[in-house]
């Protein structure tokens, strides 16, 4: 037996080893290509079957394929003809509703191009001339403000969600096709990421509480106290939509779909440096950033913030708010009582302020001085009556 013979016969053996994978129209699974040829590119699935797909689906820009042999790549089950299986990464050059009644039954992703902005979402054109319907909620994961400006004449990947009356009434969506790969997504990222880890990610929304950003496929949110050190009254000030940040970690819920994301620990933390200049008895400058009925807040620079005790405003007199003797914005002169670097607290009092005992001390030394400048002065007054007297009793002799 001659070895070419002896090859075949091995190929042969291995193939014919496989097992059978049956495999249903619109079943994804991820092939290897295993050659290509003219306008076919040849799969290996798994089974005894070839797998078929169609050169044009996986054309770059140019026109040239953008795979090679040995590739990976995730593919849909169409149909068994003729001892092959064929397959398809998309249905995009079907011109007959029937290849997207089958998509539709079959939940294979159908291109299309985004033609008209139409009343509640869009005309979708599929295989180049049927028209379906795509709602505004189904273009994609979150709102857009200007739907039109960022979807039309764009191609996109939909699932045909509604096939009724021969294919004049298609309904598609982009967003289910989305929000699947997002559910992939997540369940990688749930073996991947920890908390503590810092990840990059994409700001995507902007509220008044926080920032949503998506860090891979799920949204995290980062509420607005860990946007940085500093108070922060409005998230747009800083970031915007669209930008890329790091974030931190905080905490996974993955059973709630919720997870919590810092900015400002990915930030250098301000106490570090302010912690060296910051000696009891010094003297600052400060901002007023914000009153509570218990004290006013003041920054001593950004990121550090100090309180001044409502019992130490007024001047000895009493009031109920801070807000009485101060205002946001101003400047204030305070003197350090007490800084907490642990805990990242720093007390404070306004450079004039005298405390009680203090107040009472300098009464009491007051007093001391009256009483003794009154003694002074009656034992002045007596000496000269005294002389005063010795004086009319030498006039009288």
């Amino acid at each position: 037996m001659s070895q070419d013979t002896d090859s075949f016969a091995a190929l042969f053996q291995e193939i014919d080893s496989k097992p059978i994978r049956r495999l249903t129209p619109g079943q994804k699974i991820t092939a290897t290509i295993v050659g290509m040829s003219g306008e076919s590119v040849f799969l290996d699935t798994g089974g005894k079957s070839e797998g078929i797909l169609n050169s044009s689906e996986l054309l770059d820009e140019n026109k040239e394929l953008k795979v090679t042999e040995g590739d990976k790549i995730e593919v849909y089950f169409l149909k068994a003809a003729r001892g092959e299986q064929l397959f398809t990464t998309t249905l995009s050059s079907g011109k007959d509703a029937s290849h997207l009644e089958e998509a539709c039954r079959s939940a294979i992703p159908v291109e299309g191009l985004v033609k008209e902005e139409i009343k509640g979402g869009f005309e979708i054109t599929l295989g180049g001339s049927i028209r379906a319907f795509c709602p505004y909620s189904q273009m994609g994961l979150r709102r857009v403000e200007d739907a039109g400006a960022e979807y039309m004449g764009r191609h996109m990947t939909f699932l045909i969600t509604k096939f009724e009356e021969n294919g004049r009434n298609i309904v598609v969506s982009a967003r289910a096709l989305l929000e699947a790969e997002r559910e992939e997504q997540r369940a990688k990222l749930q073996e991947t990421l920890e908390e503590g880890q810092t990840v990059s990610g994409t700001i995507t929304s902007i509220r008044d509480f926080g920032a949503f950003v998506d860090i891979g496929g799920v949204d995290g949110l980062v509420p607005i106290s860990a946007i940085g050190w500093s108070r922060v009254e409005n998230i747009n000030d800083y970031y915007t939509v669209g930008q890329e940040i790091n974030v931190v970690i905080k905490k996974l819920d993955w059973d709630a779909d919720r997870i919590s994301l810092s900015i400002k620990e990915t930030l250098e933390d301000p106490w570090e440096k302010a912690a060296e200049k910051l000696t009891v008895g010094s003297i600052l400058t400060g901002t007023v950033a914000r009153l509570a009925q218990f004290g006013a807040f003041v920054t001593l620079e950004p990121g550090v913030d100090g309180l001044v005790h409502i019992s130490k405003l007024g001047k000895g007199r009493r009031i109920n708010h801070p807000r009485e003797v101060l205002e946001e914005g101003q400047e204030l002169e305070v003197q350090v009582e007490n800084v907490d670097t642990v805990e990242k607290r720093i007390s404070l009092a306004p450079s004039d302020y005298v405390s009680p005992e203090e107040d009472q001390n300098k009464e009491q030394d007051l007093l001391k001085t009256f009483k003794k400048s009154k003694k002074e002065q009656s034992a002045t007054l007596g000496t000269l009556g005294d002389l005063l007297q010795a004086k009319m009793r030498e006039k009288s002799k």
